[in-house]
């Protein structure tokens, strides 16, 4: 018989009654009943039922030791009465007779308990994350996390894609956010940076005459901490193709995607055939956001002309000051009621805002009619050409925000979600992706008063150099799109820039001279010099994918390790001090910074 066990703890069935046994694992729970001592075994696969009496000489042990710590139990299968089965364990039909007992390490007092689902502070669970990853949820989340990389990974091998690895040690490079640096011991005052992303190495692999790169990359960013955002570090299914368009990134992304989530539903909708795809400006036009939530049905629209030259001065005088402005309507469908619409203008003062104009209808004396200080104040035939525009009826809303659509679609988005959230209108159980395409190649800096990238430098233009010498460079589209599932972004991706003269041409628009160019990014410049298809890629984030079908909102839920909002490791002490002996190796003095004054 093996040393630790013969089966896990949730193989054992009513064909294994009569037959010896032995399992190992931590003790889940004991229970006391009647003289019998009830012990439920618990391994990474499951739980199994172990009984003992009290003449039993392990009796006393058994009944001594604190729960998680961890025994080898050997015994006979017996069947449970009829009245005792547990139908909802897989192993419920059967229990052990403890006949030998083996202590392999007994638990001091827990800091926290495993049995069942406590609301511990973050600081304990992270604290002591070996024992919160024992915990069922968090434990099932983390095989979870397993599977869904298993999938993909056979996913992208069956498209035909090949897995490679990039460095870690890498040099400096401009992604958006703070690199996480390391210093070199045998090059003094010189730094490796632990990579972003993989990006310029996966594109350097395009150009080393690979045709389909993937890998599950570590990535690496010296950035707060967000609900959907790990600190430090994260992991993303990270690929590229060679002479590819975009609608070939498509094609290649979107079945691994749906047919990951088809998996991995439980029994939750996912989105069809083909991902809708949705230009940037509509975006921002109808959801006020770059990443939508498509569960939710509202479309905003524009409802200008009927505010220019009306009776609500509120509007009417900031569309005649200035030809920018414009009103947009979010239409509520069922909203129509005055303790609603008074509910939203008190959200809106609570996020800053003047409030939210509204309009809802309700039956008068048989006619349908506009009630509110808005439709008092514009009348009843634009009232009533609003309600006609939007297709509201009686027991409807609409809310109205004014402005610059740049200064206020964010909050019109936000309005958005939280109409659609209150009143129930959004889809529940379901998956909806979408593609957002088209973004802006530039935008206009106000701080610096210039031109600026708008997402990301080293994508191709839409109509190459052609339009970055005749268009205006806020008109220039970029071969740039993200992917977005139920509001939460996905992925950024784009078709890349190959050419060397087009890359100097799309960086010296956004003010950087070609000195400063081949300075920062020669190695890549270089490498298109000597021949570099066309190429393209994306990478979904791993831990956002886990999160989104664990039905999580955090991602500490679905990361085995996680570091807290301040981006520590509160179990291991990281960061932590190192020796003078190792500062010295490396050449480096600590500056403290100076103590705050006051």
């Amino acid at each position: 018989m093996h040393a630790y066990r013969t089966h896990t703890c949730a193989q054992l069935r009513p064909e294994h009654v009569g037959h010896s046994a032995r399992i190992s694992g931590w003790i889940h729970r004991k229970r006391d009943h009647g003289g019998l001592l009830f012990v439920d075994l618990r391994d990474h696969y499951g739980l199994t039922q172990c009984v003992l009496e009290p003449d039993n000489p392990h009796f006393a042990r058994l009944e001594r030791l604190r729960v998680e710590s961890v025994v080898t139990i050997t015994g006979k299968v017996v069947a449970r009465s009829e009245d005792t089965v547990n139908a909802n364990l897989p192993t419920g039909a059967v229990e052990v007779r403890v006949e030998d007992l083996a202590v392999q390490s007994e638990a001091e007092e827990l800091p926290l308990p495993v049995f069942g689902e406590p609301d511990w502070s973050e600081e304990v669970r992270l604290k002591h994350r070996y024992l919160d990853l024992r915990r069922e949820s968090l434990h099932r989340r983390i095989v979870l996390r397993g599977q869904i990389i298993d999938s993909i990974r056979r996913r992208m091998v069956e498209q035909g894609f090949m897995e490679f690895q990039t460095p870690i040690l890498t040099a400096s490079s401009p992604e958006g956010a703070r690199d996480f640096l390391v210093p070199s011991r045998l090059h003094p005052g010189r730094f490796y940076a632990l990579p972003q992303a993989p990006q310029q190495f996966k594109q350097l692999v395009m150009v080393s005459g690979f045709d389909r790169y993937f890998q599950i990359a570590p990535c690496f960013r010296d950035e707060d901490a967000r609900a959907d955002r790990a600190p430090g570090e994260f992991y993303q299914l990270d690929m590229e193709m060679a002479f590819a368009t975009q609608d070939d990134v498509f094609g290649a992304i979107e079945p691994v995607l749906r047919g990951l989530f088809q998996e991995f539903a439980a029994g939750r909708e996912v989105s069809g055939d083909a991902f809708p795809r949705i230009p940037y400006a509509e975006a921002i036009r109808k959801y006020g956001s770059d990443k939508p939530d498509l569960r939710n049905p509202i479309e905003m629209q524009a409802v200008t002309e009927y505010f220019a030259g009306s009776g609500f001065k509120v509007f009417a005088g900031m569309i005649e000051r200035d030809p920018k402005v414009e009103v947009w309507a979010i239409p509520a469908k069922t909203g129509g009621s005055r303790a609603f619409c008074d509910r939203m203008n008190a959200w809106a003062q609570k996020e800053g805002q003047p409030g939210l104009g509204y309009i809802f209808w309700r039956a008068e004396g048989g006619a349908l009619e506009g009630a509110g200080p808005v439709a008092k104040n514009i009348g009843p035939e634009r009232t009533e050409a609003i309600r006609e525009q939007l297709g509201l009826s009686e027991g409807d809303a609409v809310f109205f925000v004014a402005g610059k659509p740049k200064e206020f679609y964010s909050f019109a988005g936000r309005a958005r979600d939280v109409i659609g959230r209150e009143l129930g209108l959004c889809e529940t159980n379901v998956f909806r992706f979408c593609w957002i395409v088209d973004f802006p190649m530039y935008e206009w800096n106000e701080d610096e008063k210039k031109v600026d990238f708008s997402h990301n430098p080293f994508s191709m233009p839409q109509g190459g150099m052609e339009a970055l010498e005749t268009q205006d460079p806020l008109e220039i589209l970029a071969w740039q799109y993200d992917i977005v599932c139920n509001g939460v972004e996905l992925s950024s991706g784009a078709i890349r820039n190959h050419r060397p003269d087009i890359m100097l041409k799309a960086f010296e628009i956004a003010g950087y001279p070609k000195e400063a160019v081949e300075e920062q990014f020669g190695g890549m410049l270089n490498a298109f010099r000597y021949g570099a298809p066309p190429h393209g890629g994306i990478a979904p984030g791993v831990d956002r994918i886990v999160m989104l079908l664990a039905g999580v909102e955090n991602l500490r839920e679905v990361v085995m390790f996680p570091k807290d909002q301040q981006a520590r490791d509160l179990m291991m002490n990281a960061p932590a001090e190192v020796s003078p002996k190792q500062l010295r190796e490396l050449h480096i003095r600590i500056s403290a910074p100076e103590a705050k004054k006051g």
